[in-house]
């Protein structure tokens, strides 16, 4: 379909060239256009958005891995795969528009220092995309496969659900695709509508045999995605595409791998357990501040990270003590993950239950375009339900 529609474009755009309007007078024309209303310049510019609906909070700087440097996220990501592509031989990194640093320049210069054989470009096609990254995982390659944005992962659901996830169980252990990592830039980004802004990462947690972890941040990142790669699992790699030039931590320059399944307490506290992942954590982080200075509550800030396997006792641990679980995410609420972490702590931690536990997520709806500021799960949401929980 993506396809087709490219080629009815490049139509559109050579017939306007023989009928005279080329770029520069399309162009020109507009120009034109916009000095005809003195207004339109002035309405054009009320009309952006500067503010991003979370503020980053960095990590400190690690210490325990060696010399650090100033990174944003795409290019923590970018050194973590040159770190591979340089102490394995047999990986290989493989997707559309790879080749040339890809649509967020996280694999840029690496063709270039490592050769075509190693980093290249293939069709347009999800499918094929991961049944090529099957094959080469199970054949002893290193396979990282990018999936352009999480929206298009879909054609590739069956061969990642089917295939990647149930390859060693069918085999007894003889064989297996664990050699496999599956990138994908994912969630919201501020305008990227129906198609650039899905969090796809439920539909895959029903499925034994992968694992899915999205990071926070550069640091987080790097670690993780090479925990992923050196994993002997399937995994699928979701990188919140908002934090790629948003999110700059100092980032270790060498090698180094952060546990999965292994959630993080970011701020500890005693009265409402706060759970998200990617960059919903830096929302419930701001959150947390705001029920502090405003509400006198304490908020214990939790990144679950790894979503599946998830890491259920370090979040049980924390209700228990709590009585109170709020978790977001940028997903529509039916079905999203947040209603597995709920049913897991009313059935573990009922008894120490203060509240209902609180889902302040996405809608049930497309995710809009205009409209987005609307639908995401912002601070002012997560501390309305701060608020319903403690006068419950």
């Amino acid at each position: 379909m993506a396809a087709a529609a490219r080629f009815f474009i490049r139509g559109a755009n050579s017939k306007l060239s023989v009928s005279g309007i080329g770029p520069g007078a399309h162009s020109s024309l507009g120009a034109a256009l916009l000095k005809l209303s003195p207004n339109c310049s002035s309405r054009l510019k009320a009309q952006r958005r500067h503010a991003a609906h979370f503020t980053f909070h960095p990590d400190p700087v690690p210490t325990q891995y060696g010399p650090t440097q100033k990174m944003n996220l795409f290019q923590s990501i970018t050194n973590a795969l040159d770190n591979t592509l340089a102490s394995d031989p047999t990986a290989v990194i493989f997707g559309e528009d790879v080749a040339f640093g890809g649509v967020f320049r996280c694999t840029v210069g690496l063709r270039d220092k490592y050769g075509k054989d190693r980093v290249f470009n293939t069709p347009l096609c999800e499918q094929g995309i991961v049944g090529f990254g099957i094959g080469a995982a199970a054949a002893g390659a290193t396979a990282i496969a990018e999936i352009q944005f999480a929206d298009y992962i879909y054609p590739a659901f069956d061969q990642i659900v089917n295939e990647a996830a149930k390859y060693r169980y069918r085999s007894g252990n003889l064989y297996d695709c664990g050699n496999l990592t599956i990138r994908s830039p994912w969630g919201c980004v501020g305008h990227g509508s129906l198609y650039h802004s899905q969090s796809p990462e439920a539909f895959f947690a029903h499925c034994p045999g992968i694992k899915i972890v999205i990071p926070r941040g550069p640091v987080q990142a790097k670690g993780l995605l090479l925990a992923c790669i050196a994993d002997r699992n399937p995994c699928i790699f979701f990188e919140p595409k908002i934090l790629y030039r948003a999110a700059v931590e100092q980032v270790p320059v060498e090698s180094y791998t952060i546990p999965l399944s292994q959630a993080e307490i970011l701020k500890e506290g005693s009265d409402v357990t706060l759970v998200a992942w990617g960059t919903q954590v830096h929302v419930l982080r701001e959150v947390a501040s705001m029920a502090q200075e405003k509400l006198g509550v304490s908020c214990e800030v939790i990144d679950l990270k790894t979503i599946l396997p998830w890491d259920n006792e370090t979040v049980c641990k924390s209700v228990v003590k709590t009585g109170r679980l709020l978790i977001s995410h940028e997903a529509p609420v039916t079905g999203g993950f947040a209603a597995e972490i709920s049913s897991t702590v009313q059935e573990e931690c009922f008894l120490n239950l203060e509240a209902p536990i609180s889902r302040v997520c996405g809608y049930d709806t497309p995710f809009p375009h205009i409209f987005e500021p609307f639908y995401i799960p912002d601070k002012w949401k997560c501390f309305d339900a701060i608020k319903r929980m403690i006068n419950y």
